[in-house]
């Protein structure tokens, strides 16, 4: 069963929903509460993300990234990055190649 354009629990305060899967490039939107947290982690795929809405600190590889609505930050693969929320209602819009199929249930 796929959740495709389901919205579900990630971490603590942060919601996602897949919105598309092709071949190769992969879309989710996240939504953030203010304070909330994506956890550092990494991952093998190349991952864009543009702010939807509201503010976020970026940490990749141990700096720190400012990113406000209407920008977007590269993160490389295998970089370690997290991120939190500054403001309430913060929302991302996350791109990534190859796809997650580690976030997908098929």
């Amino acid at each position: 069963m796929s959740n495709l354009g389901v919205w579900e629990p990630a971490e603590p305060g942060v919601k996602r929903c897949i919105l598309n899967a092709a071949a190769s490039l992969m879309m989710m939107e996240v939504h953030f509460e203010e304070g909330a947290e994506g956890y550092e982690h990494s991952h093998p795929h190349e991952q864009m993300s543009y702010c939807l809405r509201g503010s976020f600190v970026f940490r990749i590889d141990g700096k720190e990234y400012a990113v406000s609505a209407g920008e977007s930050i590269a993160i490389p693969p295998n970089a370690k990055h997290g991120v939190t929320a500054l403001e309430a209602d913060s929302a991302l819009l996350d791109a990534f190649t190859p796809i997650r199929e580690d976030l997908l249930k098929r």
